[in-house]
């Protein structure tokens, strides 16, 4: 049922029962009025959007995103993803799901998506999944294995990797995009003030994330839609295009770098939406 017609209805029903009771003209209107207020409120609890960032981001990656859906009316989490690892991401953000009332879509960038592939299964408020230039593993992938298994990619001789101490006190390795080819590798369609800015707040992908193995592909029992971008030089259209056929995704594809959340926002913002409105 349509919002439209279920409106027509009541209001008109509304109106009726006034008539039958001997009210006025003014106050059969009153009460369509409130019917009408009540049917529109109902209508406008939306889904919250919760938006999952990638690798060598954070949470300001989505701003454009976030700024256009809450314009028309959304509400907006951009969950934290720590970059630690896929099995500690996914719990993170499952964690930050639980908190939230109602029914959510939830949508992740890069590798994000792996990240969402594996929280959503264990979240029962998130309705519908998005993926923007993303990875989408099934249960049992490795997300390296998954990387290479279509060429072109210009990812890995742009990352350099940083000894650093793990949890444990241990040794550990973060990685980081070279600045000097985010923009080429990234974002070549972004403005190079932007890329300059993002390249320099990057947060570090924990290597463990390209050898873990995803447990749960959330995918397999939610509706899904994909945002191919055609000129990705990080996670390249075909893998996008292979994953996404084989989730049985809803896709729009775009000419666009790794970074459609800066270089084509709004097709981003009307993919989110359409998923929004099946919920």
């Amino acid at each position: 049922m349509t919002p439209r017609p279920a409106l027509s209805r009541r209001t008109a029903m509304a109106a009726a029962a006034a008539g039958a009771a001997g009210l006025t003209a003014g106050t059969a209107s009153t009460a369509a009025s409130a019917e009408t207020t009540s049917i529109s409120q109902q209508n406008g609890a939306r889904p919250t959007i919760v938006l999952v960032h990638g690798a060598f981001a954070d949470a300001s990656s989505w701003n454009p995103v976030t700024e256009r859906l809450q314009r028309s009316g959304h509400q907006v989490i951009v969950a934290p993803d720590p970059l630690r690892g896929l099995a500690h991401d996914a719990a993170q953000v499952t964690a930050r799901l639980a908190a939230v009332p109602g029914p959510v879509v939830l949508v992740g960038h890069s590798y994000g998506g792996a990240v969402v592939t594996q929280a959503a299964a264990t979240a029962a408020n998130v309705k519908a999944l998005v993926y923007i230039a993303a990875f989408m593993p099934d249960a049992g992938e490795v997300l390296g294995e998954l990387a290479g298994r279509f060429p072109g990619s210009q990812l890995e001789a742009a990352l350099t990797p940083v000894p650093v101490p793990g949890p444990d006190g241990g040794p550990a390795t973060d990685l980081y995009l070279r600045p000097d080819r985010f923009h080429d590798v990234f974002a070549q369609d972004v403005p190079r003030s932007v890329t300059g800015l993002l390249a320099a707040g990057q947060r570090p992908l924990n290597a463990t994330a390209f050898t873990d193995r995803c447990t749960a592909a959330a995918w397999r029992t939610l509706p899904s839609w994909a945002l191919i971008c055609g000129q990705d030089r990080g996670i390249v259209p075909e893998l996008q295009r292979f994953q996404a056929r084989r989730a049985g995704s809803r896709t729009a594809e775009v000419p666009s770098s790794h970074l459609p959340m800066h270089s084509r926002p709004d097709a981003v913002v009307s993919l989110i939406r359409a998923a929004a409105r099946t919920v």
